[in-house]
Order: C-alpha cells, then sequence, then structure tokens
C-alpha cells in the first residue's frame, strides 16, 4: 500500500525544525531513520500532511561524557551506540542493547531518539533500568520538556503530550565501581521486536553484597516495566545463582503481557521469570570478575 500524500519539509536547524513543529502541529510528524514511521505511514495507520525530515540537522549526533553522564544525541544510530568504545567502558548495557535491534541495515540507519519517540512497547532501549530512575531531567528537545524514557511512555505508540516530538538527546549514567549488565531478548527472528526483552544491573559494594540491583522489562505490558519485587529480594544481599533463580520468580509480578499471534500472555509471564534470571545471572557474573 502506498501512504497518502504528504510534504517533505527539511530543516537545517534546530530552530528551523521547531518553528516547522510549531506552524503544522499535529498535521506534521518528525522523521530521521525512518524505520518506525514510513512503515505505518504506507500501511495508513498516520497520515501526516507535513513529514519533516531532520537528519540534515547539524550536532545531534554523539556520544560524550558530561559530569558522570552519559549523553547522546538524537540522530545517534544504533550501530554507533553498539560500536562506542565509550559505552562500552562506562554503560555496557546500551551497547548490548543495540547490538540486538534489527540488522546490520537497520542499525545504520535507526536512530536512538527515533526508536524512544515511537514508544513501541517491544522496543529495546526503553527497558534499559540504568536510565530508568523514575525522575524528571531538564534537557533538550525538539518541542517540549525532556524526560527519561520510561517517563516519556504513555501507552502504546504514544508518548505523553507535553513530550510528543523527539528528544534532541538522551542520558544514562557512567557506571563505576563493580558493576555487570546484561540484555537478553527473545524474538522469532534476529530482525524482530522483543517478545519479552530483560535488560539487568547488578552494581556490588566492596565486600560483595548487591549495593543496586535494576531489572527493566520490555514486551510484556503497554509501557516499559521495572520488576520491583526482583530487586528488593536481591538488594542488599550476597548474590549467589539460588538466590538470583528465587527472585526472578518475581518478574511476572504486576505486568500485564498481551496475547497475540507471536505469544500467549501466559508464556511471556514465563518467559519473564526465565529471562530475568539469565540477564541477572550474566550480569552478577560480569560484575564479579570487575572487583579487585
Amino acid at each position: 500500500m502506498y501512504p497518502a500524500s504528504f510534504e517533505v519539509l527539511i530543516p537545517r536547524s534546530l530552530d528551523e525544525a521547531l518553528d516547522m513543529l510549531e506552524k503544522y502541529g499535529e498535521n506534521a510528524k518528525v522523521l530521521a531513520g525512518g524505520h518506525s514511521l514510513i512503515p505505518m505511514m504506507r500501511l495508513r495507520l498516520v497520515k501526516p500532511a507535513y513529514v519533516i525530515y531532520i537528519g540534515r540537522i547539524p550536532g545531534l549526533s554523539y556520544i560524550r561524557e558530561e559530569g558522570g553522564e552519559l549523553r547522546i544525541g538524537a540522530l545517534t544510530t544504533h550501530n554507533e551506540i553498539e560500536e562506542s568504545s565509550l559505552l562500552k567502558e562506562k554503560n555496557p548495557l546500551l551497547s548490548e542493547t543495540a547490538s540486538k535491534i534489527g540488522d546490520l541495515q537497520v542499525r545504520n540507519m535507526g536512530t536512538i531518539g527515533g526508536s524512544l519517540a515511537h514508544a513501541d512497547p517491544a522496543a529495546d532501549y526503553p527497558g534499559d533500568p540504568s536510565r530508568s530512575r523514575g525522575q524528571r531531567r531538564p534537557q533538550e528537545q525538539v518541542g517540549g520538556e525532556g524526560r527519561q524514557a520510561r517517563g516519556l511512555h504513555n501507552r502504546p505508540l504514544h508518548n505523553r503530550p507535553q513530550a510528543q516530538r523527539a528528544p534532541s538527546r538522551d542520558q544514562a549514567p557512567a557506571l563505576t565501581g563493580s558493576f555487570g549488565t546484561a540484555y537478553e531478548k527473545l524474538v522469532f527472528r534476529a530482525s524482530d521486536f522483543a517478545i519479552v526483552g530483560v535488560a539487568a544491573l547488578v552494581q556490588l559494594s566492596g565486600d560483595g553484597t548487591a549495593e543496586k540491583v535494576r531489572v527493566g522489562l520490555t514486551g510484556v505490558d503497554e509501557k516499559p516495566v521495572r520488576a520491583r519485587g526482583v530487586e528488593e529480594e536481591l538488594e542488599g544481599k550476597k548474590l549467589s545463582e539460588d538466590l538470583i533463580a528465587r527472585a526472578a520468580e518475581r518478574a511476572s509480578e504486576g505486568i500485564n503481557p498481551p496475547t497475540d499471534i507471536r505469544a500467549s500472555a501466559e508464556y511471556r509471564r514465563r518467559m519473564a521469570r526465565a529471562l530475568t534470571k539469565q540477564a541477572l545471572t550474566r550480569a552478577f557474573k560480569r560484575a564479579s570478575r570487575t572487583q579487585g
């Protein structure tokens, strides 16, 4: 199917893009890599009169550390995130997550800003618990207040009204000390969105106690969720594989997974528990290896 008729606008600066968004409002959509918007337009699920292509705006593609935070420009591609030596050192969860998005062609074109703005409940980045601390952060945005990804999502394929437009950057902490991360993803094909995805972060104190445990799930509800019951079971304790296995049973608490052609709700619940165990076990082993 062909998309409905539309006009392409190509701003050369952030200010020009903002002016276009203000002028055309709900009749406009922002295009970056295009892997989410174009298919929806071809199916006529969305029919914007104007498509604002921001790919030629300079200064929106970068990965850098500032004040203990890792900052990633909205036009940074998944491949750049996967290959970043800074992220591999300071927050490898982002690099591992990016490596499991789509295929090489998608990772070379798709952007983190586009992925977060699209708000697909099975997307990979929003499940990253290192970025999801439940607080608002002022940051630049193409048309609105900046927020961390979990605060952006309202319902499937929709962001909150005050954050409808693509963020100009994303933020994550630069991790220090003894930490380990892991991302587990259940898919039928390597290029698919997650049926269930689980991201885990474990930080250990000097005596090996779990100082911080974070677990984020995607694909199991209308928006990304934190497995807080699992975190509560593990934080402040000496971790072991048996303890992790018991705690992982709480990963399905409070989630409302869908039933569709790919999996039933009950299967998603079982896989949430299984993948949580796998992700936490890998993260714990990696954190243990970094202890002096």
